[in-house]
């Protein structure tokens, strides 16, 4: 099976735009306008987009596949190494529904904060009641077959969870919001971390 790429994404760029935009407004309280922010695993771009246009920032994309639709600037990456970003440069991380498609997402978590200036901002679906649960053990199976070529189910883990971890790695929660419509069958949910110490 062919995996999905750019040609994909453009199908769905206006609805993926207006998406970005209200995830802007979700975070328009803790972003500063020419802030230096990193889109770790920006898949189109499309979001690094907009943050870029919404706060006139400057953003960099790192993902392990270049599929951007969208003209950031651009990191390939082997999915675990970030050593070759400065430590503490970017004002704001933005990850955006991405740690739970990764093969160790505390481990980055701890590589994300150490290249942080102080603000991290995730995105997540929560498998939270029997069909989130469902929903999210499906996108994870579809995403590994289609975009990653592989046999991963993906890394989902609770509110609470994600808490838990976010004590471990020293991130401190200054603001959590469910941001799914009640519509929308999985979870989704917005964490806004501040370095811890």
């Amino acid at each position: 099976m062919k995996s999905i790429g750019p040609s994909q994404y453009r199908i769905f760029r206006k609805f993926y735009r207006n998406a970005a935009r209200e995830m802007c407004k979700d975070c328009a309280d803790f972003v500063l306008p020419n802030s230096k922010i990193l889109d770790f695993g920006c898949g189109s771009g499309t979001v690094g987009k907009e943050f870029e246009i919404f706060f006139k920032s400057s953003v960099l994309g790192v993902d392990i596949i270049d599929n951007r639709i969208e003209d950031i600037e651009f990191i390939k990456y082997n999915g675990e190494d970030l050593s070759f970003l400065e430590e503490n440069y970017f004002d704001v991380v933005l990850i955006n529904f991405v740690l739970h498609h990764c093969k160790n997402p505390k481990d980055l978590l701890k590589e994300i904060r150490r290249v942080s200036n102080n603000t991290i901002i995730l995105y997540e679906n929560l498998p939270e009641g029997p069909l989130s649960k469902m929903m999210c053990y499906l996108h994870g199976v579809s995403f590994a077959k289609l975009f990653q070529k592989n046999k991963e189910r993906g890394k989902f883990f609770t509110k609470k969870e994600w808490e838990d971890i976010f004590k471990e790695v020293q991130l401190e929660v200054v603001h959590s919001k469910k941001v799914s419509a009640w519509f929308n069958p999985m979870k989704e949910h917005l964490f806004i971390l501040k370095k811890g110490v």
